[in-house]
This record gives structure tokens, C-alpha cells and sequence, in this order.
């Protein structure tokens, strides 16, 4: 009886002993990282559980590629060619992304023309409420370039700021510019202005020196810079009001006359037909700089940007329908390539360096679980960017992820031996008495 109370009393204990340590067994293991915006509507309901989703694929996008000569594109199957055009650089690009579809000679730096006029609209429009009210002095007409295009504004003559905007955006009216640059400190400072305002959407192709887009020495940007800005104005709704507006009344004292915008996709003018679509954004012209244009359109719940600088055939209309023939292939292409670049701001130089020796300095350390971007098929390349899985430790293959097995056989052997002990003790005092 002695023996078998002593047993029991050890069984039980050793039992409650192993469903305590069994326990943290099944929770040892860390829950998989969780994807955010993978959920489907209706799937979380109190008290219920979510299935974890599989991550997505890293996805590298290699801002040197747009460095490069040439056009530049990665189809996947499916994908339709991209159109012989003769411009000497153009970029297609998605607009809510900033994800480059395609582009050639993206950062060749050409004079801009009246498309420098969306980087002016992008700096100064913040400042001035719409329907301000502004008599034009004499001053601020002085320094127009001879053959400017002008809207017709007169010294004396009082008008809303909304008339302004409407004179740069619809008929590329230099004069209005001017008026609006001397509104915001000056021809100098305005120009200050918009470099800063380029720097920091990442355009650092531009040099800005006359902020009408008139022919200056020195004076450059890029298609890559100006799909930049058509993609930063699309986000204003006061700029996409202006550059879409293909008629507007502009007021000449006690009447008014009728200006067209002279982006032929928009108004259909000359021949050139209108574009489904079309949200603008800016065209220009300068002998220097031939043609360009900034356009972007609307399909379905995609819009594109689409700049086109300087085509080489075709005569003047031609920029309006190589743009056209590169929108219609962005819209075909969407999700039947990889981009090849961004539109996003991206590292500096200097950022870029001092990221490089981060890592330099890490794997000196020799931990060796630094993430590094690779391109397909090849070494890691400056410049580009990845969307990394996180990275957790994990245990061998095959091995328990719980406590060690061989702890509670110990405590089953301790704890038998024990009331074996004590078995052999009150037998020895049984026998004494």
C-alpha cells in the first residue's frame, strides 16, 4: 500500500509537471509578419481569426536604368512595342504610382519652354486666394521677350488672380507671369523659388532662369523633370481646374474676349483630334526648344503622364500626336510591364553615399544580415530600391520549438527515485518498531 501511494503520488505529480511545461510549446513559435492592406471587406468579425496572406514579391525599381541612353522598357508577356516616335526624349509614367513605364533619354537635359510654366504654376499658385484683385503697375510689364505669347494684359487694369492663372495655363501668356512673379517677390526670387521647389520633388535636371519657359542661356530641364511636375500638379485641384479649362472669358476693362487653350489634344483645334480623357497639362514652343508638351489623361481608374520634348518630324503638331500614340500605349501596356523606374523623389547623392558606407560598415561587422538589393541575374546595383520581406530568426529544420524533451523525463526519474527513497525510509522505521 506504501508503495503503490508513494507511485501515484509521483504519477500525478510528474503529470501535472509535463501539461505545465507542454504548454508554452505551442505558442513558442513567432506568428508570421502580417502584410497590412491584404484584408478583404467582411473578413474580421469579432472574436474570429484571420488566415494570414502571403506576402508579396519583392518588387526592385533601378533608378540608374533612367540614366542610360536609349529607350528604355521591360515588357512582360503580352506586352505591346513600344511606338517608333521622334522625339528626342520622352517619359510615360503612371501617375498615382510615379512608376515609369517607359521612357527614352528620360534625363537629357533640353530647353523647356512654355512647360516650365507647370513648375511656376507649382510654386506660386499656393499664395494667392483666387479671387484676389490686382491692378497691374507698369513695372511688372517691363522685361517681356520679344515674340512672347501674350494673353493681353494692360498696365492700369484690375484682375482677379483666377484671370491671371487662367492667362498662363490657356493661352501661355507671359505677361501673366510676369504680373504673378511680381506678386510673389519678384523675377529673381520667383526663379530662386522654383529651383528649390524642383529640388525638392526630385527634378534635378532642371535649371530654371526665365520663370515663363522663354529661351535663356543655361536655361534646361528634362522629360523625366517635367513629368515630375505634370504628376506634382495633378495633385492640385486648383491646377488641374486651370490646365483642363479649354475656354475661359478673359476681362479687357467694361468687356471681355474669348481665349482657347492652346493645347490642341484638349480643344481638338488645327486638325489635332481631342484626346478621351485628357486632364492637360501644359504645351510649349520656343525656337530653341522646338515643341513640348506635358500631357495626362484619364481611363478607367488609371491616369498617366506623358512628356514629350522636342520630336524631330512631323511638323509642329507632331509633339500633340506622338503624345498620343505613347498615352495609348501606356494604357495597353498597364500591368504588361515592369517599370523602369520612378517619378518619386529618391535618394541624394550625398544620402546616397553615406547609405552605401552604412552598409559597407555592416557587413565589416560580420553579422551578415544585412538585406542588399539585387538585380535579376545580376550584382547589386547603386540606386536601387527594394520592398524587403522582414526578416525574423527561426529555428533548424526539425527541431522543436518548445522546451527540451529530455527535461521532463529528469523530472519523471527524480521524482520515481524519490518515492522509491522514501518506500525504502518508512519500511526501515516499520521494521524498528
Amino acid at each position: 500500500m506504501i508503495v503503490t501511494s508513494a507511485v501515484r503520488h509521483a504519477a500525478a505529480g510528474t503529470a501535472a509537471l509535463l501539461f505545465v511545461l507542454s504548454a508554452p510549446a505551442a505558442t513558442a513559435s513567432p506568428a508570421p509578419p502580417f502584410s497590412p492592406g491584404s484584408l478583404t471587406s467582411g473578413s474580421v468579425a469579432s472574436g474570429s481569426s484571420v488566415e494570414e496572406p502571403t506576402p508579396p514579391a519583392p518588387r526592385f525599381v533601378d533608378r540608374a536604368r533612367l540614366d542610360r541612353r536609349g529607350t528604355q522598357v521591360q515588357k512582360l508577356s503580352g506586352a505591346p512595342s513600344v511606338p517608333e516616335v521622334s522625339a528626342l526624349s520622352w517619359v510615360v509614367a503612371d501617375a498615382s504610382s510615379g512608376e515609369v513605364l517607359a521612357a527614352r533619354n528620360a534625363h537629357r537635359k533640353l530647353p523647356p519652354a512654355s512647360t516650365l510654366k507647370a513648375l511656376f504654376a507649382l510654386t506660386a499658385l499656393p499664395h494667392n486666394d483666387p479671387s484676389e484683385q490686382h491692378t497691374v503697375a507698369d513695372s511688372e510689364l517691363t522685361g517681356i521677350g520679344a515674340g512672347s505669347s501674350l494673353v493681353g494684359i494692360k498696365e492700369g487694369y484690375t484682375y482677379k488672380v483666377s484671370d491671371l492663372w487662367n492667362g498662363v495655363f490657356l493661352s501661355s501668356g507671359n505677361d501673366a507671369v510676369h504680373v504673378l512673379a511680381a506678386m510673389n517677390g519678384g523675377w529673381d526670387a520667383m526663379s530662386r523659388k522654383m529651383q528649390e521647389k524642383a529640388r525638392s520633388l526630385g527634378a534635378r535636371d532642371t535649371h530654371v532662369v526665365s520663370p515663363d519657359g522663354y529661351d535663356a542661356p543655361d536655361q534646361v530641364s528634362s522629360a523625366y523633370d517635367l513629368a515630375v511636375f505634370g504628376r506634382a500638379g495633378l495633385q492640385d485641384p486648383a491646377f488641374v481646374r486651370y490646365c483642363s479649362t479649354p475656354y475661359a472669358d478673359f476681362p479687357a476693362g467694361s468687356w471681355s474676349y474669348g481665349i482657347a487653350n492652346t493645347n490642341r489634344l484638349l480643344t481638338g483645334a488645327d486638325g489635332v483630334a481631342r484626346y478621351p480623357g485628357l486632364l492637360g497639362i501644359k504645351n510649349g514652343y520656343t525656337s530653341n526648344a522646338g515643341n513640348t508638351l506635358i500631357s495626362a489623361a484619364r481611363r478607367g481608374d488609371r491616369t498617366l503622364v506623358v512628356s514629350v520634348m522636342n520630336p524631330q518630324g512631323g511638323g509642329g503638331l507632331a509633339v500633340y500626336e506622338e503624345a498620343r500614340e505613347l498615352l495609348d500605349w501606356g494604357f495597353e501596356a498597364a500591368g504588361r510591364v515592369q517599370p523602369v523606374g520612378s517619378l518619386l523623389p529618391g535618394p541624394t547623392k550625398s544620402e546616397a553615399e553615406a547609405g552605401n558606407r552604412a552598409v559597407a560598415a555592416k557587413r565589416d561587422g560580420g553579422r551578415g544580415d544585412e538585406t542588399v538589393s539585387v538585380a535579376a541575374g545580376g550584382a547589386p546595383r547603386a540606386g536601387a530600391e527594394a520592398v524587403a520581406a522582414p526578416h525574423r530568426d527561426s529555428p533548424g529544420d526539425g527541431e522543436p520549438s518548445g522546451p527540451s524533451a529530455g527535461f521532463p523525463l529528469t523530472l519523471v526519474g527524480s521524482a520515481c527515485a524519490a518515492a522509491l527513497a522514501l518506500w525504502g525510509w518508512r519500511r526501515k522505521a516499520a521494521h524498528r518498531a
